[in-house]
């Protein structure tokens, strides 16, 4: 298991030394293990930073999440409540974030953006995730991602109609996502007692564990389908129209 100084897990976690302290006052975080006077975090208090920062974003206030984390554990063993919020917070994708500098932005993506642009479309791909202001530059959350936008720029496709496109892509994603699920809460977690005990917060575990791989599973086939299908007819398309000037005599 890793061990994390405080800066070092703030930064893992996108918080702050100071959250991190202000939970810890709060109870919400539990302490850390004490190496001489230094103070050691783990991967629970990653993933507990985790939820913290999921359920913030999501309107609860620090003191309903301690209450719901309180209701949690009572009665329960602590280290399965915390494999469990492990497995709800951890990424699903082993991807390692990167960081870049406006310069290295505006590089990336060509060095024709007209200046009065520049600030507009930062703002988008930050609005689409692409990137997260950090200090005196950006987090990148996917750096393949960013790769992706950059080689269809490359190819002459306007910078613009990559992250229009990207905007749509992202909101289908949402809907799968959503689709997956609720597929699996609707005939799968309802049969666990509210709240689960100990042996049913294991197996919700395993299953959403099982889910990564599943997920990826199912959405691949049909994608590499789809594409297959829409690749032909747009090419065949092109290659009809190539024929046609082809059989034409010459002058």
């Amino acid at each position: 298991m890793a061990g994390y100084r405080i800066d070092e897990l703030a930064h893992v976690a996108g918080s702050t030394v100071r959250n991190i302290r202000a939970y810890q006052d709060r109870g919400l975080l539990p302490p850390p293990r004490l190496e001489g006077r230094v103070g050691i975090y783990d991967d629970n208090h990653l993933a507990r930073l985790r939820l913290i920062g999921k359920l913030l974003g999501r309107g609860y206030t620090a003191a309903v999440i301690k209450d719901l984390i309180s209701a949690w554990e009572t009665g329960k063993d602590v280290s399965e409540v915390l494999g469990l919020e492990k497995v709800l917070t951890d990424p699903w994708s082993d991807e390692l974030p990167g960081r870049a500098t406006t310069e290295e932005l505006i590089a990336t993506f060509g060095a024709d953006v007209p200046e009065e642009d520049v600030e507009r479309l930062l703002q988008r791909t930050i609005a689409l995730g692409f990137i997260e202001p950090d200090g005196d530059g950006y987090r990148v959350p996917s750096p393949r991602l960013l790769h992706v936008g950059a080689e269809l720029v490359a190819v002459g496709i306007p910078l613009e109609a990559v992250l229009d496109i990207a905007t749509e892509i992202r909101d289908d994603c949402e809907v799968i996502a959503g689709r997956f699920v609720r597929l699996v809460d609707e005939h799968v977690f309802t049969r666990f007692d509210e709240p689960p005990g100990g042996d049913e917060l294991t197996e919700i575990s395993s299953i959403v564990r099982q889910m990564r791989p599943l997920v990826k599973m199912v959405v691949d086939p049909f994608i590499a389908r789809a594409m297959e299908t829409h690749v032909q007819a747009a090419l065949g398309t092109r290659l009809e129209l190539i024929r046609d000037v082809l059989r034409q005599p010459s002058a």
